[in-house]
């Protein structure tokens, strides 16, 4: 347990900081749920109202290029405002996006619901928020912290897969956007009465903008590199995996449950990958982890159309299996190797770290407005897959080429 306990600047005592740890992880659980269940609607709206996919991959293009842009500067406001401004404005946002959607006649306003709504409140609470609250919130058990809340987002984004997946199924999508909505509601007046302002009040006093460490960021090497390998890091899993797997899936005769848990394995294997890597980050060059990670990622991906059918057989649980260890692998020896690090402090570094995940969240939505795109142009996704497993060797080629960085400094 956590027992640290810290005094509100606004005169409304003390709070323990493990009781906003709790509410901050639920409302990044509720927050994960939008990054996955979009997925699950390419194929209903398509049947409905005759969207193409690449109207769809537009909106998720929209809606992953907002995630990462947003990030450090909400990573900046939560630092200067506190969590509750930022965590309440977005879940409302979510909701809302997630309620007009029911109401949806056009794809524009598929674009504006699950794209720029849902996008700018997913970025808002993703990786930054959980970064700047376990900074200011944990001082003694931070990684631990951090670990919680990395996990929320996990349980958050493939914890309620299966379950939406269940009730567009059964039901109609309409159910299953309404169900997410209420999650973001029911969660929001907890955000509003536990979260408040960090230790010693809001962040306040001159510290750099977030397009001012960019500047600063982007004059090295490192970062472009490593920005470069995260932005194809994102097209191999999230612009490819999240937006249309299922309906890949689809293509070949599966069920949307049936796809949705095989997603679910993804993020399940996603935590023990994320720690194994951690672990051989700490005893080994993380430039060559990288090199190898992408290598594996890239025969994972060329090997998948084989793999789809009907059923979900051992071969496409193995798949799971393996992509899921290597999903997010990728992040400890990205830190490793300096990106979030250098001449900043460590309020700066969240948001170097938020423009870092920038470059992944905008790769993914190029890929997830691609893929839409190769599925209308040739009927199946198959090329997607190919071109999303040959990025993979670039990025291995990329990350080869890096030059470790010491802890503390980014070189040019």
């Amino acid at each position: 347990m956590i027992e640290t306990d810290v005094r509100s600047t606004t005169g409304e005592g003390t709070r323990p900081a493990g009781a906003v740890v709790a509410v901050a992880a639920a409302v990044i659980v509720a927050a994960g749920a939008f990054s996955t269940v979009p997925g699950l609607l390419v194929g209903p709206l398509h049947h409905e109202f005759g969207w193409s996919h690449g109207a769809a991959g537009a909106a998720m293009w929209a809606n992953m290029a907002l995630n990462g842009l947003v990030a450090p500067f909400a990573a900046a406001l939560t630092e200067r405002f506190g969590p509750r401004l930022v965590a309440t404005a977005a879940l409302a946002g979510l909701a809302a996006g997630a309620g007009l959607s029911a109401f949806m006649t056009a794809a524009w306003q598929y674009v504006l619901c699950w794209g720029v709504l849902a996008g700018l409140g997913t970025g808002a609470l993703g990786g930054t928020f959980a970064a700047v609250v376990a900074h200011r919130w944990a001082r003694r058990r931070r990684g631990l912290v951090m670990g919680v809340l990395t996990a929320a987002g996990v349980v958050g984004q493939f914890g309620f897969l299966p379950l939406v997946a269940g009730v567009v199924e059964r039901t109609q999508w309409r159910a299953g956007v309404g169900a997410v909505a209420v999650a973001a509601l029911a969660v929001l007046p907890l955000a509003g009465a536990v979260l408040r302002d960090p230790p010693g009040g809001p962040g306040g006093g001159a510290r750099p903008g977030a397009v001012a460490v960019l500047r600063s960021a982007a004059r090295t090497r490192t970062f472009w590199l490593l920005a470069g390998t995260f932005a194809i890091c994102g097209m191999s899993t999230n612009g490819v995996m999240w937006t249309h797997f299922v309906a890949a899936a689809g293509d070949h005769g599966m069920a949307a449950p049936a796809a949705a848990s095989v997603l679910t394995v993804i993020g399940v294997c996603n935590v023990a990958g994320t720690v194994a890597s951690g672990w051989l980050t700490d005893r080994y060059d993380p430039r060559w982890l990288l090199a190898g990670y992408y290598t594996l990622r890239s025969g994972a991906l060329l090997a998948l159309p084989a793999l789809l059918g009907p059923q979900v057989r051992p071969s496409l649980v193995a798949f799971a299996v393996v992509f899921g260890v290597l999903d997010v692998a990728t992040v400890p020896p990205t830190i490793a190797l300096g990106a979030v690090r250098g001449r900043f402090g460590e309020r700066e570094s969240a948001v170097v770290f938020g423009w870092t995940l920038a470059a992944h969240q905008l790769g993914a939505g190029l890929m997830a407005l691609a893929g839409g795109v190769v599925r209308d142009a040739f009927g199946e996704y198959t090329p997607m897959w190919a071109g999303a497993g040959a990025l993979c060797l670039v990025a291995a080629v990329m990350a080869a080429g890096l030059r470790r960085v010491p802890a503390g400094r980014i070189t040019a």
